[in-house]
């Protein structure tokens, strides 16, 4: 084992370093201190990020583009000088004596706010607080027995950390070749350290690519250590072999959480440049499978971003390093850098603009090289991860476009069961966040009963049958139960979407619950929640909205209370649910959106109670100034439900059946399970239709479809006295009668 180094002359030898460098590389000459600075310098011309090659040119573009950055981070730097830290995350408690907190302090990270403010200012102060710091934690940790070395990704984390440190301070007075060399006994311990305690056993997820990751790190940047060769040897071939595991075949992450998402793309992404730079021939197919497989991870952040550029919460996160200055749910940077390095023009749309991160990465090059792309709206709209269990619906890619995340899968969170996000969505109108999952643990350093209010069944958007019991857990994070979720059907047309799956219950009670969902792109959602049960049970519906969100209750005479929410004098939403004897109750909430970081925020739950089976139809309609305000009502039909929705001068239908009767109106007959009807301003036909599962649709007598077996859906629009009809089996048209009968659904109004 190696011990702590002790004060020698700059000049003299270090006996136990010698020993574990390879001479060959320094030819003849001795293998000093002093040199062995002097060789990590030149290597550095080489073999790391090509910024550490354009320090003034990097400092210049930094403090120009973002001015703002700059100086929250020159601030911070000033604030770890006097000793005052940041660990990455917000509201911690440093007295509560929480190991993570201790790990993510050693990691080191604050080591990049030092370097990169000392790059901007030549503020000397930073590279002697570095230098000390450094010093004091190598003096602090001789022997890897104590908490600082329990934890692999903790060991990984901060060794590239040291590394981007000492190529910041490379050429500081501070950063002494006696100090170089001490660190470097540690260095080689990490390094040992790493190989002997792999994760491929114990927790074979994003802890193991970033283990692999610290390894080809330390195997690229200290070359002239003999075991150098193994280190990266042995981090390539996990990277390598680990891109089918840790990224799912339709292209989400292993855990399954959108915040460890662009966790996962840090890493391949610091893997692809340093690989790049190594100047090593790869297996080409290896390598193609690397930029593809990248692509992919960076393809879910894309389509997971929200219209304002913030991603839904779901999940832990980290981050490989702090190299960018934004809020804990902007992954935009992501986008922003592989836009450069595949050329993709629709990261870059999404990106918005150019991220510090990518000239921290790339350079001033990279920054030049996106200053130059062509910025393309991406081909789709909507997008299906099933594999991950993620469903994105959304009618556009400008800052007021509609946008709803859904979660379907056993749990994201894999392998731990920490969050409970089965069937829950995140849904932003008009460009504007308007209610969320509310699935991030509270703090992984609090007690079991805080967390188990965040992940309790109020906390949950499903509809809770008489108060059940929470999922039974383990510890403070994972959980014994899991919310299994079964996807039935997923439909992405240029017109609607439809998603439909169906959950167990949390497995602790007879029930099952399916949440159906049809968006209708440019206008609204509407929702249909259905519990197969037996007996008479209450029921609660949650919306969890944001903190800053202005929330009421309206209601009218004989019609049920609906939800308004107006953020601003130009958009807003209203929240329509019918149930049996529902009502909504407004109560105030906790969401956390960081570790250790909660805020109030309004719940509103929509309250019921029911015998046997039960079902909610739940509308979420977009309002604007100066335009009437959305309505719903329900009206009578047989054999089914239907719903009258006047919506921007339309009067729209839904009719709801259960697949098998047929229901038959006063102006078409269906057995398909929605149909969904526009009528224009005194129209009588109806002028466009969505219909979802069935064989037969009659309108005004005609019949327009009659199928052997269930279509899984179908489309139609009126000119005149043609309709045009697709089906996936293909598109034909329908002439109607000339005379139309004047009674209509919708006049029936309850």
């Amino acid at each position: 084992m190696l011990v702590q180094a002790t004060e020698k002359a700059v000049n003299q030898p270090d006996a136990e370093l010698v020993h574990l460098v390879d001479a060959a590389a320094f030819g003849t000459e001795e293998i000093t201190a002093d040199n062995l600075l002097e060789k990590f310098r030149e290597d550095a011309q080489f073999n790391f990020f090509p910024t550490f090659r354009q320090k003034e040119a990097v400092a210049k573009i930094y403090k120009n583009q973002f001015a703002a950055s700059a100086n929250s981070l020159i601030e911070r730097a000033a604030k770890i000088v006097d000793g005052e830290f940041d660990s990455g995350d917000e509201n911690l408690n440093f007295e509560t004596g929480d190991r993570k907190i201790t790990r993510e302090l050693s990691r080191g990270q604050y080591f990049f706010t030092l370097g990169a403010a000392y790059w901007l200012t030549g503020d000397e102060r930073c590279a002697e607080c570095f230098a000390r710091r450094l010093g004091e934690w190598m003096q602090e940790n001789p022997s890897d027995d104590n908490i600082n070395w329990a934890n692999n990704l903790e060991v990984a984390s901060r060794v590239m950390s040291w590394i981007w440190a000492f190529h910041f301070f490379k050429d500081t007075k501070h950063f002494t070749p006696q100090l170089f060399q001490q660190a470097l006994k540690f260095v080689y311990r990490h390094g040992e350290h790493l190989m002997k305690n792999l994760s491929t056993a114990d927790c074979p997820n994003v802890r193991l690519t970033c283990e692999a990751l610290g390894l080809y790190y330390l195997g690229t940047q200290f070359q002239f250590f003999k075991a150098a060769r193994a280190w990266r040897e042995s981090g390539a071939k996990i990277l390598f072999e680990e891109l089918d595991r840790q990224i799912l075949p339709d292209v989400t992450g292993f855990k399954q959480s959108t915040r460890n998402q662009p966790y996962a793309a840090d890493f391949y992404t610091h893997f692809f440049i340093l690989q790049t730079l190594s100047g090593e021939e790869t297996d080409k197919d290896w390598q193609m499978k690397l930029g593809a497989k990248l692509q992919s991870l960076v393809d879910f952040t894309m389509f997971a971003t929200r219209p304002d550029g913030t991603t839904p919460i779901i999940g832990d996160a980290g981050r490989c390093l702090p190299l960018r200055d934004e809020k804990r749910d902007d992954f935009r940077a992501v986008l922003s850098t592989n836009a450069v390095l595949f050329e993709r023009g629709d990261y870059k749309f999404v990106a918005g603009e150019l991220a510090e991160e990518t000239l921290w990465l790339l350079g001033g090059a990279g920054a030049q090289n996106f200053e130059n792309l062509r910025a393309l709206i991406p081909d789709e709209t909507s997008a299906e991860f099933e594999a991950g269990g993620y469903f994105i619906m959304r009618d556009g890619w400008t800052k007021a476009d509609n946008f709803l995340l859904i979660a379907c899968s056993e749990e994201p969170g894999a392998t731990s069961g920490e969050h409970i996000a089965a069937l829950a969505v995140d849904v932003a109108v008009g460009g504007q966040q308007r209610f969320l999952v509310n699935l991030e643990i509270y703090a992984r350093h609090e007690s079991g009963e805080l967390n188990d209010c965040f992940r309790s069944i109020e906390e949950r958007q499903m509809p809770p049958i008489d108060d059940e019991l929470p999922p039974e857990t383990n510890d403070k994070i994972t959980r014994k139960t899991k919310a299994g979720a079964e996807l039935n059907r997923w439909i992405s047309e240029p017109r609607f979407d439809f998603f439909e799956a169906s959950r167990d219950g949390c497995g602790r009670l007879p029930a099952t619950h399916t949440r159906s969902i049809l968006f209708l792109k440019n206008d609204y959602w509407i929702f249909r929640d259905f519990v197969r049960t037996s007996g008479k049970h209450d029921y609660k519906l949650n919306f969890h909205f944001g903190g800053a969100t202005a929330l009421r209750i309206e209601s009218a005479e004989n019609k049920n209370a609906w939800v308004v929410e107006t953020p601003d004098a130009k958009s807003g939403m209203r929240l329509f649910t019918f149930g049996d004897n529902g009502e909504w109750q407004r109560k105030t909430s906790s969401i956390s959106d960081c570790d250790g970081g909660k805020v109030d925020a309004p719940l509103l739950q929509f309250a019921s109670s029911g015998t046997g089976a039960q079902e909610f139809f739940t509308f979420l309609l977009p309002s604007v100034a100066n335009a009437d305000a959305p309505e719903v009502y329900e009206t009578e039909i047989t054999g089914g439900r239907a719903f009258v929705i006047n919506f921007r001068g339309f009067k729209d239908l839904l009719v709801f059946t259960d697949g098998v009767q047929i229901v038959r109106t006063e102006i078409f007959d269906t057995n398909f399970s929605f149909l969904w009807a526009r009528v224009g301003t005194e129209e009588i036909l109806p002028e466009e239709f969505v219909l979802i599962g069935g064989t037969h649709f009659a309108l005004d007598n005609r019949e327009i479809i009659n199928h052997p077996r269930e279509l899984e859906s179908a489309t139609a629009r009126r000119f005149d006295d043609k309709l045009n009809v697709q089906t996936p089996e293909g598109v034909f048209n329908v002439s109607l009668p000339q005379k139309h009968s004047t009674a209509y659904i919708a006049k029936n109004q309850t």
